[in-house]
């Protein structure tokens, strides 16, 4: 199913051993950047929470906090004192090299990592129920990203509808324009009083009509369009083969609009462009 790159999910959950939440925020990039944050006591399951992720997740820069509210009612038991006296010397001795130095508060010692000492956490025996509300808390991201890649594709199905009419008004346009060429050029030619071949001028009309001719590029467009459908019924990451079909896109654009000497084929081909250049903007927040 497509998918965007942007969503969050929270999941609180209340164990034995205390409270825990996971938050998962994802957003746009070009490829899977995992920032991934954990109690120290759970610092080891960092690889398990990494592997979880990368069975669900292609692309985003997805930021992964798990927060210990500690448990409901409790409160540090005591504090590692000899810890605390050599933070201290270390901030007495770097204050004597600082030419301003700053006051250090007690609670900024307190908030320096393992000086408080509270209920002994058995990493062991969290590790199941904590991994289970990752589940949860993937799943919900997961399905979040799938809702709002689905509003994205509508959008983009719309826009490419739109282009295909445009290519078809084109395609009906292209005999009429190259006539029209081909009389002016001739006129032209007659204004001179030229003494031509006519071999050799109806050659050089022929040449020039060809030079002048989008069959190929209305060809091409068409074949994208067929691409880009096939891409948006599939399941799996497409963000990356939709953005290179929208450079396609535009380079076929912007070859018939310099093709184009016709009023109507121009401003067909801006259309086009504006169309091309909302759908390359949502396809960058597809996975």
């Amino acid at each position: 199913m497509i998918a965007s790159m942007t969503g969050f999910a929270r999941q609180p959950m209340t164990l034995d051993e205390g409270a825990y939440d996971w938050e998962l925020k994802s957003v746009n990039h070009r490829y899977l950047e995992l920032r991934i944050h954990l109690p120290e006591a759970l610092r080891a399951l960092e690889p398990e929470v990494r592997s979880r992720l990368k069975k669900h997740l292609a692309r985003g820069k997805i930021d992964v906090v798990l927060r210990d509210r500690g448990q409901s009612g409790a409160s540090p038991t005591a504090f590692d004192a000899d810890r605390v006296r050599s933070l201290i010397n270390a901030t007495e001795s770097i204050a004597d090299i600082m030419k301003h130095d700053a006051s250090v508060s007690p609670l900024d010692i307190l908030a320096w990592p393992g000086v408080l000492e509270g209920a002994k956490v058995d990493p062991d025996r969290l590790a199941a129920p904590v991994l289970a509300g990752l589940d949860t808390a993937i799943d919900a991201l997961v399905a979040m990203r799938e809702t709002e890649g689905q509003e994205l594709a509508n959008g983009l199905r719309e826009r490419l509808e739109a282009v295909a009419e445009h290519v078809a008004f084109i395609r009906e346009r292209r005999e009429p324009m190259l006539a029209e060429q081909r009389e002016r050029t001739l006129a032209r030619i007659n204004e001179l009083d030229l003494s031509l071949d006519p071999k050799r001028l109806e050659q050089e009309v022929a040449l020039l009509a060809q030079r002048l001719d989008i069959a190929e590029e209305l060809d091409r467009i068409e074949g994208h369009v067929k691409a880009v459908r096939d891409i948006l019924t599939n399941d799996g990451p497409s963000g990356r083969r939709l953005d290179f079909l929208m450079q396609e896109f535009n380079r076929e654009t912007n070859t018939l609009a310099s093709k184009s000497h016709d009023l109507e084929i121009t401003r067909a081909t801006v259309e086009m462009k504006v169309l091309i250049e909302q759908m390359r903007e949502q396809v960058q927040n597809l996975e």
